[in-house]
């Protein structure tokens, strides 16, 4: 029986240890220095009459509320440790900047470009209101409706997907409250980041005792992971420097509606989920691009298992290395079966941290590469992809804006889909990104990974039978450069005898 997750007690003045995920992200950052490569910038367009005192007094409300949002890091023992601020200290500054449409996306770029040093301890969030068009604060009558973006940038070390849409959540109510002259009424959280921080190492317990779930997670891994591929062969257009540049570029990915719906049959049918069935596409893809039958892909898992975290922003997401075995040349739908069962082992052991696990395997280190893994895949299926499905401010309007900045490339490939649903639950469509490292693919080779990767989920929804290995990738002007421009090779010849030629 796990222990509940309840608050913790802190001793006054003792640092609080950092989790797992958030000591990882503190060492990249001193290893890598002030860079953008774990920010997570959020952009809402809000048309009307927007009240910025209430905006800004809401936001620090919000980090007022939730105790990552206003913690920082320091080093003990050559470990970070927490320390949790009040709002003289870690307080968010609404910063008002006007700007023209035309200049709006590097604006944005720009904001949430700029990277955070944990070392210095500044506050690990930034707002910025960018003013696109004519509105004013205080107006006779009250704000003066106009066309306003804002953009709230945190570091990954306080945040995560899931915690986007509380955050939205959470502004929407003390923006209301405040507009209405009140502070928010909601009622205390069960526990804090620190607290489950705490709980963590008290639920996984020291490695050196066989009967702890750290020990039992970490056996099953070693079996699960035992001759996995460290570094696959990706069909990469450059050679991999010796030093990773963390530069990325983004090409844009849509599948049709009809294309969703028969995949989330086949998942339906094969008892499986659409992100194993997309998982299987994506390993069915990169085998036929030669990088063979085992293909090993990350991937983040919210890592709330306990109720108490459901409404906390933080840190909480793990890493997971599912594998995908092709060997045998099996049918896509055989496939699919097999990626259930390697990611339905890998759920049920998901509490172990993926950097302990690391230090545990103990891969080829490199500077070059992420280890266990370099292909990350998302499929995000719930409001928590952006946070505007929760976010209501009264008196404005609330659109969605472009992707924000921020195209690090944290591995080599990164495919990150979200799927669309109609007002009867209707899979219709799923659009995203694949993200890729600058290092390996030009713009020209990410855009044919995109078109091929449609190509395979086009033919594995409209027969799954198909064997993996006879699931075309070529386009008809690519094989007809395959079979006929490249093979025409008859020229004509002098006749003569040997000694002649």
């Amino acid at each position: 029986v796990r222990p509940a997750l309840v608050r913790q007690q802190r001793a006054e003045g003792e640092p609080v240890p950092a989790s797992f995920a958030q000591q990882a992200l503190w060492f990249l950052n001193h290893l890598e220095g002030r860079t953008p490569t774990y920010n997570v910038p959020w952009a809402i367009r809000l048309s009307g009459a927007l009240d910025q005192k209430a905006l800004e007094q809401a936001l620090n409300d919000v980090a007022e509320r939730h105790e990552s949002l206003r913690t920082v890091f320091a080093e003990a023992d050559g470990v970070a440790v927490q320390q949790v601020r009040d709002l003289a200290g870690a307080g968010i500054e609404l910063m008002v900047s006007p700007v023209a449409e035309d200049e709006l996306s590097g604006a944005l770029d720009a904001a949430a470009g700029e990277g955070f040093d944990l070392a210095s301890g500044e506050p690990l969030v930034r707002a910025c209101l960018f003013e696109v068009a004519a509105g004013a604060p205080d107006g006779p009558d009250g704000p003066v409706p106009g066309d306003w973006v804002l953009v709230v940038v945190m570091h990954h070390v306080v945040t995560d997907g899931w915690s986007m849409a509380l955050f939205a959540r959470d502004l929407s109510a003390a923006y209301a409250a405040r507009c209405a002259g009140q502070a928010p009424g909601w009622r205390a959280l069960p526990v804090q980041y620190a607290d489950y921080a705490i709980w963590q190492r008290d639920l996984l317990g020291s490695l050196d005792d066989p009967e702890s779930l750290a020990s039992r997670q970490v056996a099953y891994w070693v079996q699960a992971l035992r001759g996995a591929p460290e570094e696959l062969a990706l069909p990469a257009v450059r050679t991999r420097p010796a030093v990773a540049s963390h530069r990325g570029g983004r090409v844009a990915v849509e599948i049709g509606a009809g294309v969703h719906r028969r995949l989330a049959d086949l998942a339906r049918d094969s008892r499986a989920s659409v992100f194993m069935v997309l998982q299987a596409a994506f390993a069915t893809l990169l085998s036929r691009l030669g990088s063979g039958t085992d293909i090993p892909f990350g991937t983040p898992i919210a890592g709330r298992t306990d109720e108490a975290l459901d409404g906390l922003v933080g840190m909480f997401i793990n890493t997971l290395v599912l594998r995908t075995d092709l060997s045998g040349d099996p049918s896509f739908a055989e496939l699919v079966g097999r990626v259930r069962e390697t990611d339905l082992g890998a759920y049920a052991h998901q509490d172990i941290p993926f950097e302990q696990l690391v230090d545990v395997l103990q891969p080829t280190r490199s500077l070059a590469r992420n280890p266990l893994f370099q292909v990350w895949l998302v499929l995000q299926n719930t409001a928590s992809a952006t946070g505007t499905a929760s976010l209501e401010l009264p008196g404005l309007t609330v659109g969605g804006v472009p992707p924000v900045g921020n195209s690090a490339a944290v591995f080599d490939l990164t495919l990150n889909l979200a799927e669309q649903r109609d007002h009867k639950g209707t899979p219709a469509g799923m659009h995203g990104i694949l993200n890729y490292s600058l290092d390996l693919f030009d713009q020209a080779a990410a855009e044919q990974i995109t078109a091929r990767l449609v190509r395979v989920l086009e033919a594995v929804a409209a027969d799954p039978g198909h064997a993996v290995s006879a699931i075309d990738v070529l386009t008809p002007e690519e094989r007809r450069r395959v079979l006929a421009e490249w093979n025409d090779t008859a020229r004509a010849v002098q006749i003569g005898t040997l000694p002649e030629l």
